[in-house]
């Protein structure tokens, strides 16, 4: 799949086949993250992934609306430290995992973490050091079925040429 078609089909998928997820699969879903924009090169991201059910289940206990986490074979922490554009970096690492699970054949979900009052308990639960602020969770696995397209605005809608309104 070539990387538009990916950006233009991706959709959240939060009901997952049981099915594990393979190691290298993960592992290139990471790489992807990795290769993320970001600023000033500082990379402050660090990820974790889950496949334990009993930690999934931990971590889907706690959020508002990740309850599917408990469900899904994977689960993928983004964490960053710090530093002065943590979140839109991580949130870029985030991005392309989500696009690139799409790609190898997997479906994905992104369940927010930064200002959750969850964060510091998933911080804690993964045994990530003091400093690092959870961004993302991505729930990850075989989807049950093929998600439906969900309507977007129109471009003509969203464009503007050379300032806003014009």
């Amino acid at each position: 799949m070539d990387a538009l078609e990916a950006l233009y089909t991706r959709r959240s998928v939060r009901r997952f086949k049981p099915e594990g997820v393979d190691r290298s699969l993960l592992e290139r879903i990471v790489e992807a993250g990795k290769m993320a924009a970001t600023a000033r090169n500082v990379q402050p991201w660090e990820f974790v992934v889950v496949t334990e059910e009993r930690t999934r289940k931990e971590i889907a206990a706690l959020t508002d609306h990740g309850k599917f986490i408990a469900d899904c074979p994977a689960c993928i922490a983004t964490f960053c430290q710090q530093t002065k554009y943590y979140l839109e970096d991580g949130c870029a690492a985030t991005q392309n995992m989500l696009v690139a699970a799409w790609a190898l054949g997997l479906g994905s979900c992104w369940v927010a973490g930064d200002k959750k009052a969850y964060a510091e308990d998933i911080r804690r639960l993964l045994q990530v050091p003091a400093g690092y602020k959870l961004v993302s969770l991505i729930a990850l696995g075989y989807p049950v079925s093929s998600p439906l397209p969900v309507p977007k605005r129109p471009l003509a809608e969203v464009l503007h040429w050379e300032r806003y309104g014009a």
